[in-house]
């Protein structure tokens, strides 16, 4: 019964987040100014974030040094500059750092 209930809860809370910007934001109203601000800088943000997660526990006094790192956000970096696309950026550094901690580190 408890696994029911939370099925049920589960899926309310999934309908509600899909349903709730349509009825907030309808059709044929301008978006808010500050939902536009957010659309703007909320993605910056969020790699801007991931970066300082994934390199928090880097020490430059371990062996490896953070050298496979740094390389993985070499690449990162020229994606991104090179194709302006987050995902192809993320999804090569990630290919870039696992190739070189599985292969040569």
């Amino acid at each position: 019964m408890q696994l029911l209930i939370t099925i049920a809860l589960l899926a309310l809370g999934i309908m509600i987040t899909r349903f709730a910007p349509f009825l907030l934001f309808p059709a044929g109203k301008p978006t808010p100014k500050y939902i536009r601000y957010l659309g703007n800088v909320l993605p910056s943000a969020m790699f801007g974030l991931l970066v300082v997660y994934c390199l928090k526990n880097v020490s430059l006094f371990a062996p490896s040094y953070g050298i496979p790192e740094l390389i993985a956000l070499a690449v990162v970096v020229a994606l991104h500059l090179w194709r302006r696309q987050m995902l192809l950026s993320i999804a090569g550094g990630t290919v870039c750092y696992m190739l070189l901690v599985q292969l040569v580190f």
